[in-house]
């Protein structure tokens, strides 16, 4: 049994404690918090929360994995990670990932998502409820993509981009770093990075972001 340790206090987290008791072979055992120490002082789901500097002398026994949704969470990983702590790649069981598809370090892939074949997730990506994922598409490290969301085939997604609920990308597209693709949004051309965009079809309403 893989004990696990969950990077976050807050409502998210409690949702991915909840799947992970439902993926065989791993046990969550605590929380992780990085900001707030008085959140330590109380208990999460029975379980401890832990001050993120006190975590070093788990790192042989424990991996972690990230249960916050914003893009800006590659700190928090970054963080982590320099203590020694090594991540976990999560699939609920009701998820269907590809033999032929590649996950990085630290994913976590939600319950009834479908990962097609030669997909290539980078690390740390998180992809919630009912995500769809096409054949040959490439995510990059960070990416989140929230529930419903259907991404095609042959489409490439920058680092740090945030894909909202229900949101669609076409085929064959190219997204950049750090964009946020609004919740309903139907993409039907690239992306350059660092924008927000929405509607159907979804264009450009922010510039010179950095991710959600």
């Amino acid at each position: 049994m893989q004990q696990v340790l969950i990077l976050g206090t807050h409502w998210l987290a409690e949702e991915i404690f909840d799947l992970i008791s439902e993926i065989p072979g791993y046990q969550a055992t605590a929380f992780v918090e990085n900001l707030d120490r008085s959140r330590c002082e109380r208990t999460i789901e029975g379980l401890p929360v832990v001050w993120v500097d006190d975590i070093g002398p788990l790192a042989d026994t424990h991996k972690a994995i990230c249960g916050i949704s914003t893009t800006h969470r590659w700190r928090y990983v970054e963080q982590v990670a320099a203590m020694g702590i090594r991540f976990a790649t999560l699939v609920h069981p009701t998820a269907r990932v590809s033999r032929r598809a590649v996950l990085g370090a630290g994913c976590f892939v939600g319950p009834c998502s479908v990962v097609s074949a030669h997909a290539v997730i980078g690390e740390h990506v998180f992809m919630n409820r009912g995500v769809l994922i096409g054949h040959h598409t490439r995510l990059s490290d960070y990416v989140t993509v929230q529930p419903g969301a259907n991404i095609a085939g042959l489409v490439e997604i920058g680092a740090r981009t945030y894909v909202g609920m229900h949101a669609a990308i076409l085929e064959r597209l190219r997204i950049g770093e750090s964009c946020v693709i609004g919740a309903g949004s139907v993409v039907t051309r690239d992306v350059p990075d660092r924008v927000q965009v929405c509607g159907v079809p979804a264009r450009i309403v922010k510039r010179n972001i950095e991710g959600k």
